[in-house]
């Protein structure tokens, strides 16, 4: 039976708890909040592709492109703490409401006769508007699983499961998001792809605002247990988003340089599969993650998969051809999705009370703050210094990313031990 507003859930004795999670939030809920993530991902591509088409300059349509996810940035953080104020519900609806209109706006001032700083301007609206629907979703599965009544041990397995699936769902996602771009840009039209992701946008984020598990997540009705928002600016919590920051570098790094070395190699059209294998392989093994034995703590995860990832991307920098380049990034896949999926891990289990939301959202801006910053300067570099020097840039964001993680090992645990490591 789906979450009532009140009712606790505890786990059956013969029901394992992931299956008992998946009862308890229903199995309609994971479809729709995966596709409830489509349309962000469909936007960052769908604005560029719409731009160049209607204003006929890649610099512009770049640009464009960039102030989506400057707005996202801006504001990710301060929607997430709206929703642990005041539930995410009303959060979510406004935001729906908002975002779809400032897309069709979108359209009609790509195409209409109007300065590009206004172009600029309601493109910083359309990142600023969307949807938290992946911190938010995160934050929804921590509080089920919270009321499970499970031990510390399971709780802690059962968490790392739901980060990694959770990590897998964004990587599908923002894997397939420019596929489905390309496919309805070439059989419509380059605006309909906005178009599109304004009406997913309608449909699937006001029913994932609606579904049941909205009204579960910690928020001002729990406010005498909620801790204050400075709790957020912990140590723990700060090196978590100090990895997902790194981790957006190696994002940002590896498409942009990847991209020129397709180009310069006369195989461009093979950036995406080549990204995408990469893709496939992360959201698998973060699949795998909650499987780990627990002897494996959580943080020195994140020292071992970062050194796998490590190894792919100096084989990446190495590589001479197409083939050469799939190989490595599938073993850099191996590596990036289940770091990725360890460090939400650890920020679930370091979050302080009633305040999911704002945590996730704020490692999910992190990351985009991170691809932003990589795809502007290794692009830059990749087009003076060209593609060989350009792929040694996700190589140092891995090194960044492994620091990260070895500085992690400082951080004092705030709960016992076992709740998110012990064996």
């Amino acid at each position: 039976m789906p979450l009532t507003d009140s009712t606790p859930v505890r786990a059956p004795e013969r029901d394992s708890p992931l299956r008992t999670l998946a009862a308890s939030v229903g199995i309609g809920y994971f479809a729709i909040a995966l596709i409830a993530r489509l349309p962000y991902a469909m936007i960052v591509v769908g604005v560029l592709t719409m731009v160049v088409d209607a204003r006929g300059s890649l610099a512009v349509g770049g640009l464009t492109s960039a102030m989506v996810g400057l707005g996202t940035i801006a504001t990710g953080p301060l929607i997430g703490a709206a929703a642990d104020r005041w539930g995410q519900r009303p959060v979510l609806l406004l935001a729906t409401l908002v975002q779809s209109a400032v897309l069709v706006t979108l359209v009609a001032v790509a195409y209409g006769d109007t300065p590009d700083g206004v172009l600029l301007g309601v493109s910083v609206l359309a990142g600023a508007t969307a949807p938290q629907v992946s911190p938010m979703s995160r934050a929804r599965l921590v509080g089920a699983i919270g009321r499970m009544g499970l031990d510390r041990s399971a709780r802690g397995r059962l968490q790392e499961s739901t980060m990694g699936f959770e990590s897998a769902v964004d990587e599908i996602v923002f894997v397939f998001g420019p596929v489905l771009v390309g496919v309805v840009a070439i059989a419509a039209s380059p605006a309909a792809p906005v178009l599109a992701a304004a009406v997913l946008t309608v449909v699937f984020v006001t029913a994932f605002a609606l579904h049941p598990t909205a009204r579960t997540a910690g928020h001002a009705d729990e406010g005498a247990a909620r801790e204050p928002a400075r709790a957020v600016l912990r140590p723990g919590i700060l090196v978590a988003a100090a990895g997902t920051f790194a981790t957006g570098l190696f994002f940002g790094a590896m498409l942009t340089s990847l991209t020129a070395f397709a180009d310069e190699g006369g195989f461009p059209e093979q950036t995406g599969i080549l990204y995408g294998i990469m893709g496939i392989g992360s959201a698998i093994l973060a699949l795998g993650v909650g499987l780990l034995p627990r002897r494996f703590a959580l943080p020195w995860r994140w020292i071992g998969f970062t050194a796998v990832l490590l190894i792919g991307a100096i084989l990446a920098a190495g590589a001479t051809g197409a083939i050469s380049m799939g190989w490595a990034l599938a073993l850099a896949g191996c590596g990036i999705g289940p770091t990725l999926a360890t460090i939400y891990a650890l920020a679930a289990a370091r979050s302080p009370r009633g305040r999911e939301a704002t945590v996730m959202a704020v490692l999910g801006s992190a990351v985009v703050v991170g691809q932003a910053f990589a795809s502007m300067v290794v692009g830059a570099l990749a087009e003076s210094a060209g593609a060989a020097v350009a792929l040694w840039a996700p190589v140092v964001a891995v090194a960044l990313l492994l620091t990260f993680g070895l500085l992690n090992l400082r951080v004092r645990p705030r709960v016992p031990q076992e709740d998110i490591s012990a064996p």
